[in-house]
């Protein structure tokens, strides 16, 4: 079962240069789940949002990585998508399961 987002309060709590790469995956959402519904509650698109989140993303990876390994990467991402692994719908059953 999925853990839920993490609050600030939990987010105070953990010591990030202790934690696990899974927990600071969950912080890092959470973070971004965040700032989506301020910036959602301050009216801006949410596909513009994504774009700008992608491209973020992805200028990570190139800085971080470079240009082969990003695209690399980048070539999964159609198959993981229609593996339903990005889908709302089937994560929210699985959290029930």
């Amino acid at each position: 079962m999925k853990k839920a987002a993490m609050t600030p309060t939990d987010r105070s709590s953990l010591d990030l240069r202790v934690a696990s790469d899974q927990e600071q995956k969950r912080v890092a959402l959470s973070y971004l789940q965040e700032a989506w519904v301020e910036a959602r509650l301050d009216g801006v698109d949410g596909d513009c949002l994504a774009q700008a989140c992608l491209f973020a993303a992805f200028a990570e990876f190139v800085s971080t990585y470079g240009e082969d390994a990003a695209a690399k990467f980048a070539d999964g991402l159609g198959l993981r998508i229609r593996n339903g692994e990005f889908s709302l719908d089937q994560q929210q059953q699985q959290q029930r399961q």
